[in-house]
């Protein structure tokens, strides 16, 4: 309400696909506090809004000095909220307790240090349960490498939530699946062999082949076009993040609950898994 945005007209995403958000020496803010303490507001708000995790994870990297254009990024967050204020996460009766993750990551995004990011997400059945966005510590050299520290990642999480479950005496009634869309990182996994170009890949190809090789996961190749982690990792058109979105089992809780069987059903539930 102190933003002024009540009467703002809705956005159909969270940020415009085609903006890149960077440290500019110029248009900074005469008081960075209101936008300090918006966003901060968002972070807290993607404990349960993942749509919006991308959007508030760009805006949080510019809280020292925040620029005109960070605000209008922000207020277009606002936009979006606007328009679906009732959308949240769904938990249906489930029989089964079977994981099921994506990861993902995109190369190079941060303009100003060409560090990528990572996503992931998990899925007890067909409810999300955990995601992440993050930059990555360090410059990765290519595409596979990126994704492959992303796959370390997820690998890390998956290793988590398994002995969560455990701890609560719930056992997955079947192999965990770690798909990823970059077959490089998938072929890396596989090889026993280090390559010279792979050698600084060491500590995170022990973690994810080791993981792989005792049986705590099945990594499959999932299409680009089904990578339900793409939302974590940048920011998609209108046409593809409302897919992406409804894969994800969010829905608006206005709507009539009858209606929500009417959404195409999470692309990871129908995939073969033998």
């Amino acid at each position: 309400m102190d933003s002024g945005m009540l009467g703002c007209k809705p956005s159909s995403t969270p940020m415009d696909s085609t903006l890149r958000l960077r440290n500019d020496a110029s248009g900074y803010l005469d008081d960075p506090l209101p936008y300090r303490r918006l966003v901060g507001r968002l972070v807290y708000l993607t404990n349960t809004r993942p749509d919006i995790v991308f959007a508030t994870q760009q805006l949080s990297q510019f809280m020292s000095k925040p620029t005109k254009a960070h605000h209008a990024a922000a207020m277009h967050v606002l936009r979006y909220l606007k328009g679906c204020p009732g959308t949240g996460l769904f938990f249906p009766r489930i029989y089964h307790t079977h994981v099921s993750s994506f990861s993902d990551a995109d190369w190079a995004t941060c303009v100003d240090s060409r560090r990528s990011i990572t996503g992931y997400c998990f899925f007890i059945g067909s409810s999300l349960i955990s995601w992440k966005t993050k930059k990555q510590t360090t410059v990765s050299r290519s595409s596979s490498e990126a994704e492959y520290r992303a796959l370390a990642s997820a690998t890390c999480e998956l290793q988590w939530i398994i002995y969560l479950l455990k701890d609560l005496h719930i056992f997955p009634s079947q192999i965990s699946l770690l798909y990823c869309d970059n077959n490089s990182a998938l072929h890396i996994a596989a090889n026993p062999v280090f390559h010279e170009r792979t050698k600084h890949l060491d500590i995170d190809c022990h973690i994810v082949r080791e993981k792989s090789q005792e049986g705590l996961m099945k990594l499959l190749p999932v299409p680009s076009a089904n990578q339900l982690a793409d939302i974590f990792t940048k920011a998609l058109p209108p046409h593809s993040f409302k897919l992406n979105l409804s894969k994800l089992q969010l829905h608006n809780i206005f709507a009539p609950p009858a209606c929500w069987g009417l959404i195409e059903k999470p692309y990871h539930s129908g995939l073969n898994t033998t």
